[in-house]
């Protein structure tokens, strides 16, 4: 059942509306004294709607007749951009197939928007790909694994995320050298993971999958001794990485401070914001800003520090040209350094597509309300706020932070990438079961390989597009249409 808009179906899931109220003004459509369903009831509603919305129809993805072009959409976002910095994105999305994937959510959201769904809604991530998980300090200090971006986050269908997740797993073991079977095996291994995950999910109470994460320990079990090895090393570089390196790599001693090192145009000290303010009040006035979304006690903790330098930084694929700032601050000494990102948040590349009443007055706060919602045990200082006329959220640049990268034309790599890709899948799983209704959509994906067989189809027909969508980038390149950095540039 193909349709631009996702209309949700009151009688099978209110899970956007619950949203809705529960995030805007804190109340509730039903009373606490109303009945719940059963998980065994929700697991049945789920498996009823496969009759409407069968589970192979998510196999099939043809392209629209009316597709609007891949490049006229990527030039559609670049005119909120910085404009000097969009050759820049261009140069990195035609690094590879996988790159302009990364990088093109927003050609891939509309892709998406004419395939099937159920009408079960989660906070959609809206930029789900292999690229975007990785380890992360708790509050607690202890390693977790999950997903680390949600500029694109936003409630909308479950199926999306997995979809472009699959997708994506299809078009990097292509990436790394390996063939049409291993790319398929890579996807079905994703949803295979997403869905016995969600199965155990759905017969967990509520606070038990608000608590529960992904720890180091919980990723070592899943492992194979081989694939555990560089899960091990990962983590060791991850707990090595906090702001103190940073500082040490980040930064020169000038007159007896700290000041960031320019690497133009990558990261440049600006003395004014694209419109004109002086950038040292916009920062502050940013920050004064963000102060006003942290609770209380982290309100004191921030208070201590002092801003002692801020310099423009050039971050991922898909977010080249939004507005990103490094902020370091200093507590007692330079050797209790604080590193800030401040980071431009715009309107989320799945809110054209959703019917919806969700609204925010900031998309930064959509971002924070969603990485919330999605991780349970988020950033310390994650935050949002308004300055410069931009929203944005701000977030630790360096918290034991670590992530998995992909070689090219590797495939002994591949083995360990599949099982990868069960974290993944189950990383997925949790965060839709946070907030969503993890019994009804285990209900519909069911105990067989249905899915999974449907979505590897899926999986490698839209590598099939990303691979055309990419030679048209080039070509666009080749006539004259983009401009592109150099490599020495883009580095």
């Amino acid at each position: 059942m193909p349709m631009t808009v996702v209309k949700i179906n009151a009688n099978v899931d209110r899970t956007f509306e619950r949203m809705n109220h529960a995030i805007e003004n804190m109340t509730l459509r039903e009373s606490f004294m109303a009945p719940r369903a059963t998980v065994a009831d929700r697991l049945q509603a789920g498996k009823a709607i496969r009759s409407q919305v069968p589970r192979a129809s998510h196999g099939k993805f043809k392209k629209a007749g009316d597709r609007p072009d891949p490049v006229a959409i990527l030039e559609a976002q670049n005119a909120t951009r910085v404009q000097k910095l969009v050759p820049v994105r261009f140069a990195r999305m035609l690094a590879s197939p996988f790159a302009f994937l990364r990088g093109s959510a927003a050609v891939m959201a509309a892709d998406l928007s004419t395939t099937p769904v159920t009408g079960m809604g989660v906070g959609a991530c809206g930029d789900m790909h292999v690229s975007n998980f990785g380890v992360f300090a708790s509050a607690e200090r202890n390693l977790i694994f999950a997903i680390n971006d949600f500029d694109e986050v936003h409630p909308g269908p479950w199926e999306w995320d997995l979809k472009r997740l699959a997708a994506s797993a299809a078009v990097a073991v292509r990436f790394m050298g390996g063939d049409r079977v291993e790319a398929e095996e890579a996807a079905q291994a994703i949803v295979r993971s997403y869905r016995k995950r969600m199965r155990r999910y759905a017969d967990m109470g509520y606070l038990q999958i608000w608590y529960d994460k992904i720890d180091e320990r919980a990723v070592l079990e899943t492992l194979s001794p081989r694939a555990r090895r560089g899960a091990e090393r990962l983590m060791d570089k991850a707990r090595a990485k906090g702001h103190v390196s940073v500082l040490e790599k980040m930064t020169e001693q000038v007159g007896g401070e700290h000041r960031i090192i320019e690497e133009i145009p990558l990261i440049v000290r600006e003395t004014h914001t694209a419109a004109g303010t002086p950038t040292n009040e916009a920062i502050d006035t940013m920050l004064q800003a963000y102060v006003q979304s942290l609770s209380i006690d982290r309100r004191v903790l921030l208070s201590r520090y002092r801003i002692v330098d801020a310099a423009r930084k050039v971050v991922g694929v898909g977010s080249v040209g939004t507005g990103c700032w490094v902020i370091l601050l200093q507590g007692i000494d330079s050797d209790d350094p604080l590193f800030l990102q401040v980071k431009q948040a715009q309107t989320s590349v799945l809110a054209p597509y959703v019917d919806h009443t969700l609204s925010f007055e900031n998309q930064g706060r959509r971002v924070v309300v969603g990485q919330r919602l999605a991780q349970g045990s988020p950033d310390i200082f994650l935050g949002w706020g308004e300055g410069d006329g931009k929203d944005f959220y701000v977030r630790q640049l360096a918290d034991m932070k670590g992530s998995v990268k992909f070689n090219e034309s590797d495939p002994s790599s591949i083995d360990g990438f599949v099982e990868y890709c069960t974290l993944c899948g189950w990383a997925l799983a949790l965060a839709h079961a946070k907030s969503g209704d993890a019994a009804m959509i285990a209900g519909y994906c069911g105990n067989s390989d249905a899915l999974d067989d449907a979505l590897g189809k899926f999986a490698m027909a839209y590598a099939r597009q990303t691979d055309e969508d990419y030679d048209t980038l080039d070509k666009a390149r080749r006539t004259g249409r983009i401009k592109v950095a150099t490599q020495e540039v883009v580095k």
